[in-house]
């Protein structure tokens, strides 16, 4: 049995909504084999108060949960990533840092939850709808068996994920 843990950092440009979603996600369903962090190139500086209470709604941890910098993870005693997973459109396109150690980078791009409009419940919905697909690409992940996979392969299987259903359209 490997009992190696893997750090999973999860990029969006405001680090408010998706990737603060998806931190919480693997933080609880995949605490066995992961460690989850989230940043933003841009971050917001404050978690969407929406995607904290769809998160208590849906049972998941926000303690500790906050908008950071991807500068943070440059830092010579942060912690070294094993996977970095961009969540939205913007934070695909843009240059990333060089990350230390070169992990595996996927995206799995999913439509913005807090550019939604309508009343609360409608804006709700929207973050239910993303909660629900990364939950989904989330399990997908935390099933796979990482350390019997080479790591082409891991590679090409992390990148289909972001395919599944959900992808925003310029995901792919």
């Amino acid at each position: 049995m490997n009992d190696r843990i893997f750090n999973v950092l999860f990029l969006c440009t405001g680090n408010s909504a998706r990737s603060i979603l998806a931190e919480s996600i693997l933080a609880r369903d995949g605490a066995e084999h992961f460690r989850a962090f989230s940043a933003g190139s841009q971050p917001k500086g404050e978690v969407n108060p929406l995607a904290i209470e769809t998160l208590r709604k849906m049972g998941y941890p926000v303690d500790g949960l906050r908008s950071k910098s991807w500068d943070e993870f440059e830092q010579p005693d942060a912690p070294k990533m094993d996977f970095v997973i961009t969540v939205c459109d913007n934070a695909a396109g843009e240059v990333c840092p060089i990350w230390p150690g070169h992990p595996i980078r996927a995206h799995w791009g999913i439509e913005d939850p807090a550019a939604a409009t309508g009343t609360h419940i409608e804006k709700l919905a929207a973050f239910a709808t993303a909660f629900r697909y990364l939950k989904n690409r989330i399990s997908l992940f935390a099933a796979l068996p990482i350390a019997k996979l080479e790591a082409s392969m891991l590679v090409d299987k992390v990148a289909d994920i972001g395919r599944s259903e959900g992808a925003s359209i310029g995901a792919g």
